[in-house]
Order: C-alpha cells, then sequence, then structure tokens
C-alpha cells in the first residue's frame, strides 16, 4: 500500500480548503495515482505539509466517504475503496500523450502558464457547455 498524494491548498482560491482536498483525490483518482488499497495521508500528516487544520482534512475524508470512494478503518487509517481512472485518462495513454505533446509545443511557442489555463478553459467550455473546469 502506498501513499502518494500531496495536498496543494490555495487558500486565495476561493474554494472551501476541504472541497479542494476532495476534488485533489478525486483527480488523482482519475488520473490513476491513487487505486484502490492505497492509503491517504493520516489529518496529522496533512495538517503538517499544508498547515491546514486536522478536522478540515477529517471533514474532507468524511465526504470521500460519503461518496464511496474512501473508508475509513479504524487504527489503521483513510483506505482508496474505488477508482475513477478510465483507461482513456491513465498515466500511460495515448490521450494524456498528446496533451504532454501539445503543453509542450504551446511552451515552445512562449505560452505561460496562465496561457494555457484560458485556452484550455475556453477550449473546455465550447467543448463541455454548462460544466465547470475543474
Amino acid at each position: 500500500m502506498k501513499s502518494v498524494v500531496v495536498f496543494r491548498i490555495d487558500r486565495r482560491s476561493g474554494v472551501a480548503t476541504y472541497l479542494q482536498i476532495v476534488r485533489q483525490v478525486e483527480q488523482a483518482l482519475r488520473m490513476g495515482a491513487l487505486e484502490e488499497g492505497d492509503r491517504l495521508p493520516t489529518a496529522a500528516q496533512v495538517a503538517a505539509t499544508t498547515k491546514v487544520n486536522p478536522n478540515t482534512t477529517l471533514k474532507a475524508y468524511r465526504e470521500l466517504e460519503r461518496a464511496g470512494l474512501a473508508e475509513v478503518r479504524q487504527g489503521a487509517g483513510t483506505f482508496i475503496t474505488r477508482s475513477l481512472a478510465q483507461p482513456q485518462s491513465g498515466p500511460d495513454s495515448p490521450l494524456r500523450a498528446s496533451l504532454a505533446a501539445w503543453m509542450d509545443q504551446a511552451r515552445t511557442e512562449g505560452l505561460t502558464g496562465q496561457d494555457v489555463t484560458a485556452l484550455f478553459r475556453s477550449a473546455f467550455e465550447t467543448a463541455y457547455p454548462g460544466e465547470a473546469a475543474g
């Protein structure tokens, strides 16, 4: 069993901290970075690395448990119970390789991270009208 998720909290995002944790776990599940059986870091470990109150992490883990993505095992920790990874979006997928190549091209052409984000959001909104881009 591994614990591979490292949370990054953006205090200026306007998104509740516990939701940021939930979304990062969901993203890690979609990308295959977390898999069924993996152990999430303890609330104390998250607090040490992010300065987030342990109760906030526990709230996020309860939300993941309600969603059927994790389970708390008394005395052992919180474990992933199912994956959200899709074969076409895994770490070795052709779709991911195409996106990585596109990002390399964008960087070569001088686009900044903010430029890429704006371009992505624009394309995303066209392809997925009415949905919020992660």
